[in-house]
């Protein structure tokens, strides 16, 4: 163990084999810490943390804090982080409202600068945050998902697996799993190819979601017809977590982006424009 000699530790606090600590970092009582974890200078963590093995976490970061909330709670719940995390600058994740309650961060999640994690919150594993991503409270991300800078995701929303989510996006709907979120409209615009072959799905896999992305966005069923074509026709394979996800949810979902057809360019045909009148001719129409 490996503790500065300006850190300030409680001696109530719970640490793992190996843990470094880092000068000016505050360590509360109601903390536990796994081994192996590297805190940074200026890091706070606070009571109600439970840190687990092999995170690192980098300067000014503070995890624990209360919920951001008007009616802050007297007891508030637990913030728990598994394995193998990486938290970078000034990041800050908030302990639950109730007291038998959870945030929960889950494995090797990668937490850029400046993000932030509310209360209430579930996030699963290999989660990328880019620099200032910011959720709000009781927001879901499943594992894989890539939440870019400056996006901003409302409360209570879900953000499926795989999922791409573009910078500067505001997210005010639940995401469907393996699509990729435009940050300009804040609209779906396909499914995340890359992501996917970069994690290893085949080309078998993504013509399955490709075609449970037309059934679900391209058809033009009901609502209801959706759901039920989905059980019948993609009861395996990657696109089989559609279903679940898409019966889930109190926000509905983010519709995809289509070009308007008044907003189609629409080019002349030669001849046509060989029916048009010169500016000469133009002009002479108008003076007779």
């Amino acid at each position: 163990m490996n503790i500065h000699p300006l850190a300030i530790v409680s001696p109530e606090a719970r640490l793992g084999r190996d843990v470094q600590i880092g000068p000016f970092a505050v360590i509360e009582g109601d903390v536990e810490i796994g081994d192996g974890c590297i805190l940074a200078s200026h890091v706070v963590i606070k009571d109600g943390v439970r840190l687990g093995p092999g995170n690192i976490i980098h300067e000014g970061t503070v995890l624990g804090g209360f919920p951001q909330h008007v009616n802050r709670p007297k007891t508030p719940g637990l913030l728990t982080i598994g394995s193998g995390n990486t938290i970078r600058e000034h990041v800050t994740m908030h302990r639950a409202m109730k007291a038998d309650a959870v945030t929960l961060v889950g494995d090797k999640n990668y937490v850029m600068a400046s993000s932030h994690i509310a209360h209430d919150c579930t996030v699963g594993n290999n989660v990328i945050f880019a620099n200032g991503a910011l959720l709000a409270g009781h927001v879901i991300i499943e594992d894989r998902a890539f939440i870019s800078g400056a996006v901003g995701i409302h409360q209570f929303c879900r953000v499926g697996r795989f999922a791409m989510v573009g910078a500067h996006a505001k997210v005010v709907q639940d995401v469907p799993p393996y699509v990729t979120i435009d940050g300009v409209s804040g609209c779906v615009v396909g499914l995340n190819q890359v992501g996917l072959r970069r994690n290893g799905f085949t080309a078998e896999d993504i013509a399955q979601l490709k075609m449970a992305y037309r059934l679900i966005y391209r058809r033009g069923l009901k609502w209801s017809e959706v759901l039920a074509q989905l059980k019948i026709e993609f009861a395996e394979g990657p696109a089989a977590v559609y279903s679940e996800f898409l019966t889930g949810g109190t926000r509905g979902f983010v519709q995809e982006r289509r070009v308007p057809t008044s907003a189609t360019l629409k080019f002349r045909s030669a001849a046509e424009d060989q029916s048009q009148p010169t500016i000469g001719e133009f002009k002479a129409r108008v003076a007779g």
